[in-house]
């Protein structure tokens, strides 16, 4: 049986490193020729073209493997069966299940050396290949934001402003409601504009009218030409425009984001899927690693072009359901676990069902 595994396993990586470099060169084709145009109309230099592109590579390598390994799971079983070579696995008593071991433990340890990857390298990379590109493009990117509403740090504070100006941190149209424990209204601010003190870390407001709740329950108006409210301390990156993606952070840099996202009022639920999908996406090679094992030894004739289109359709079929899945949870449709994990656990158990029903 040691014997049968190595054998396996040494059929499998020389296929699995061709398939890699293809499928990484192709993505990498996709996405120079989808920019090309671009680089073009700004003049940018072919060194720095490549550097971009070097960039994308782990990204690629990461997109990639998933697919690989489906691919040449599916090749080499069923260039086995085209040798008869199953036949006589399965003649000896030794059941598919068995003979595929070696390759779903190649899965295993390709998902956990992938984890291992996207967040040392693949991360980083990423983010420097997109700024590479807005700086090759010129691109400038506004953090000022307009009609923004956002909750405090203690969640009992509103904040409504007409406009943040992210090039001197000041409000504009800035409405602050202070609500008690329970809900109810305390105090509301109106301030024509507010200026953010960095030394105190506070808003200084002007042109200020203040409505409190008095015992009496009546409201009570006072105006100022300018004011410090020590309550307001919500910092000003709370009020830009959100342009951080998860898939530019690290584990705990995502969570920290989503969690702000959380106590500011701010749609956080496609960041949250976003990082449940980091975690679904590792085990990805292990799940078509089991579904290939399952139909590969199916192919007798046209081995290779049948291994490349079950490859290209079920990973279509995965990216699409994942896609999908990922909307949904998006819009408050389904929970972000639910989008994130749905596509895989679908193909785990549509590849243990096949599983049980192959040939032997």
């Amino acid at each position: 049986m040691k014997t049968l595994a190595v054998m396996v396993v040494r059929s499998f990586i020389p296929v699995f490193i061709v398939a890699l470099s293809f499928f990484v060169l192709i993505l990498e084709m996709v996405d120079l020729f989808a920019n090309l145009w671009r680089y073009l109309n700004q003049d940018v230099s072919f060194a720095q073209i490549m550097m971009i592109q070097l960039m994308y590579l782990p990204k690629c390598v990461s997109f990639a493997t998933p697919i690989s390994v489906l691919f040449s799971t599916a090749y080499c079983l069923g260039e086995s069966y085209s040798r008869n070579e199953l036949i006589a696995v399965f003649g000896a008593g030794i059941p598919l299940f068995r003979f595929v071991i070696p390759l779903l433990a190649i899965g295993v340890v390709v998902s956990f050396l992938g984890f291992v990857f996207e967040e040392n390298y693949v991360i980083d990379t990423f983010r420097q290949k997109n700024q590479m590109v807005k700086d090759a493009l010129n691109e400038s990117v506004t953090f000022s934001n307009s009609n923004v509403t956002v909750l405090g740090e203690n969640i009992r504070t509103i904040y409504h402003t007409d406009y943040y100006n992210d090039q001197n941190n000041s409000l504009t149209g800035l409405i602050v409601t202070k609500r008690s424990e329970e809900g109810g209204f305390l105090q509301r601010i109106d301030a024509e504009s507010a200026l953010w003190n960095e030394e105190e870390g506070v808003w200084k407001l002007t042109k200020v009218r203040v409505f409190t709740v008095t015992a009496q329950d009546t409201i009570k108006e006072l105006d100022y030409e300018t004011l410090t409210d020590r309550d307001l301390t919500l910092p000003p990156e709370n009020f830009r425009t959100v342009t951080n993606s998860v898939e530019e952070m690290r584990r705990e840099e995502a969570k920290e984001w989503i969690e702000k996202l959380r106590r500011a009022g701010l749609p956080y639920r496609e960041a949250l899927t976003a990082y449940y999908n980091r975690f679904s996406f590792t085990f990805a090679p292990l799940v078509v690693a089991l579904l290939s094992s399952a139909i590969g030894g199916r192919f007798r004739k046209n081995i290779l072009l049948m291994s490349l289109l079950s490859s290209l359709v079920f990973s279509v079929i995965y990216y699409v359901t994942q896609m999908v899945m990922r909307l949904l949870a998006t819009h408050g449709y389904i929970a972000p676990v639910v989008g994130a994990w749905f596509a895989l656990i679908l193909f785990l158990v549509f590849g243990v069902l096949l599983m049980r029903n192959a040939r032997t």
